[in-house]
């Protein structure tokens, strides 16, 4: 990893995540090299079996139809107040997470977890802990929760 303290080499690594995964979300190209630069080949992200985009995402291509699926669900997607440290090769993050549901324009603000390893510092494996998967999956499902 860097030579930066702990808090600041977690941050800029979240930074470029989040531009790579925003960048993706928001771009028409399909291109995988934005996700590459911060996603390792053999990532895995495994998402919460009661959201709609759950599983286990694989590759650079499974983590491309994870950030396109999460795309079609929530028309915006925002991270405050977040703090993150690394120890070895695990990141751990927290934050508040904004999201506004596509369909039914029910915004919620939620805390949000998640934990990731690095290798050949990119993200080989992310865990996401949501805060209430039944308020993000009821936001997507009817209007006024």
């Amino acid at each position: 990893m860097s030579s930066l303290p702990n808090d600041a080499a977690a941050a800029a690594l979240l930074d470029r995540m989040f531009e790579a995964e925003f960048g993706f979300m928001s771009s028409p190209d399909d291109g995988l090299d934005q996700l590459a630069e911060i996603f390792h080949v053999d990532c895995r992200i495994y998402e919460p079996a009661s959201l709609p985009y759950a599983g286990v995402w694989h590759g650079l291509a499974g983590v491309a139809k994870l950030i396109r699926s999460m795309g079609q669900a929530w028309s915006d997607m925002a991270i405050e107040k977040r703090t993150a440290t690394l120890s070895g090769d695990m990141l751990y993050m927290r934050c508040n997470l904004s999201l506004t549901a596509r369909e039914t324009g029910v915004t919620l603000t939620q805390p949000f977890a998640e934990v990731l390893r690095l290798a050949d510092d990119r993200v080989i494996e992310g865990t996401p802990f949501y805060f209430d998967t039944c308020a993000l999956t009821a936001a997507l499902a009817v209007k006024g929760l």
